[in-house]
């Protein structure tokens, strides 16, 4: 056994000891309250003279505790909860990005073929049902202007926006 435990066990054993043989007699005399002499000066102010405690009447349960009588939750709850989280960071209003600059439709054409005539490049093009034969400086609907023809690309220039677009042709044959 460790020191402890025989230090607990003195202590059961004494305790036992008191038990058996300690003063079985009750007590004949009853101690009284005492009178305590208070200073009239401090103490008349506290309470009138010739005060009676009384003891109060009861309050309703609706007064104490609400309409419904709910003392542990509600709005006037006496043991109502309590949530001690921090609110959360006040996130500042952020602008929403400018939006992205306009951009040009993808080419409408479908590559037909190419051919060489008098020394410049001749490209055919499809679109829906109409087909194009194109030269360098053409403009198609009004929307697309030729730029430049150099295989293996033709450069395209989208003409609402201004934006240059380029079309694979395939290499020179």
């Amino acid at each position: 056994m460790t020191p402890r435990h025989w230090l607990m066990l003195a202590g059961v054993l004494g305790a036992g000891a008191l038990l058996l043989f300690g003063e079985r007699q009750p007590v004949a005399e009853v101690a009284e309250a005492v009178e305590r002499a208070v200073a009239p000066a401090r103490h008349a102010a506290a309470r009138p003279p010739a005060a009676q405690p009384a003891i109060l009447a009861l309050l309703p349960r609706s007064e104490v505790a609400g309409e419904d009588g709910d003392t542990f939750g509600g709005a006037g709850a006496v043991f109502h909860s309590q949530d001690w989280t921090p609110p959360p960071p006040k996130v500042a209003a952020v602008a929403p990005p400018p939006p992205p600059p306009p951009m040009a439709p993808p080419l409408p054409f479908v590559y037909l073929g190419k051919a060489a005539a008098d020394g410049a490049w001749e490209v055919f093009l499809s679109r829906a049902d109409k087909t194009y034969i194109v030269r360098a400086n053409t403009v198609i609907d009004g929307a697309y202007k030729v730029a430049a023809i150099a295989p293996p690309v033709m450069t395209l220039t989208y003409l609402p926006l201004n934006q240059v677009q380029q079309l694979n042709i395939g290499v020179s044959e």
